[in-house]
């Protein structure tokens, strides 16, 4: 297990500085040092800013969004705040305890993080940063919310309709339904694996990298949903798009195909997210991320299907 102090306090730091800017900003900061990243490993195949900046214990989701998702629930305890807030910049309320908070739980992303990488197979295949975000978000749940992690409408309805999005309780409205949710899936699914496939070919340092350039946009992105505009919310499925493509290119050999799969692995991403906002988000008290709940599984069973077909072929 590779800990450092310095990493150690670069955590606290982090999920500090997510709590105080809250967990969207410190999200979409993010995907800018991703994209500034990729950038220098194309000058330099030796740098560390994508690995130990961006997705490492300075803005990597499981520390600073993380940080910021627990500040905002501990803090609905003590404000008006809703607990599911990850907009606003929490150090707004010039309260110390507040991003403590946020520093605590940058801590324990770190360590989570650590964790399930050593799990054997698993943690080499799968995401374990979008793993630690949701593991965080439901000890979150549990220490500071009040729904429980399973909560339901407040329309009487039983079975998965006790779920359903309503105007109390929703993820993002325009991709709640499953037609405009599977269309969206399959054709940003399509443009990220286009690109992925495109840097990989073009840019062989790029090896293991290609596919977080359209994630990076994506959560670039969402600056303009913090703006009040009703963009869509796509970093759930570029990247298992992203990993989908580059995966498959080698055993495929053929670029159209990669990313016909590709296409596939941002439709898995979109149906596991609207998923996990109607069982976790939607209707609770504080915000468990159904992107990240979508990228786990959707890279375990992108890069598990990859294993098995190259084991029989």
């Amino acid at each position: 297990m590779d800990i450092s102090f310095v990493s150690i306090l670069a955590a606290a730091a982090g999920g500090f500085f997510g709590a105080a800017l809250g967990a969207l900003q410190a999200f979409i900061f993010t995907g800018f040092l991703v994209l500034a990243g990729v950038v220098a490993l194309i000058a330099d195949p030796n740098s560390t800013i994508l690995s130990d900046v961006a997705f490492g214990p300075a803005f990597g989701p499981h520390i600073a969004f993380a940080g910021g998702v627990a500040a905002a629930a501990y803090a609905s305890r003590k404000s008006e705040l809703i607990g599911k807030d990850i907009v606003t910049p929490l150090a707004k309320f010039a309260r110390p305890d507040v991003l403590l908070i946020g520093a605590v739980f940058g801590l324990f992303g770190y360590f989570v993080q650590k964790l399930i990488a050593l799990i054997p197979w698993f943690g080499a295949n799968t995401d374990s940063v979008a793993l630690t975000v949701i593991i965080s978000a439901i000890v979150v749940r549990l220490i500071f919310g009040k729904s429980g992690l399973f909560p339901k409408n407040d329309t009487g309805a039983s079975g998965w309709a006790a779920y359903s999005p309503t105007d109390k309780g929703r993820w993002i409205e325009g991709q709640e339904r499953f037609v405009p949710n599977t269309v969206l899936g399959v054709f940003v699914g399509l443009l990220s694996a286009f690109v992925a496939v495109t840097l990989l070919q073009s840019l062989p340092q790029l090896a293991g990298s290609a596919q977080t350039f359209m994630f990076g946009i994506s959560a670039v992105s969402l600056m303009f949903l913090s703006f009040g505009h009703a963009v869509p919310v796509t970093h759930h499925i570029t990247l298992p798009a992203g990993v989908a493509a580059v995966t498959f290119l080698p055993i495929v050999g053929e670029a159209w195909i990669a990313m016909l799969i590709g296409a596939l692995g941002g439709l898995i991403g979109a149906w596991f997210a609207e998923f996990f906002s109607r069982l976790w988000l939607a209707h609770g008290d504080t915000h468990i991320d159904p992107p990240a709940a979508a990228i786990w599984p959707a890279t375990t069973l992108i890069l598990g299907a990859a294993a098995i077909v190259t084991a029989v072929s």
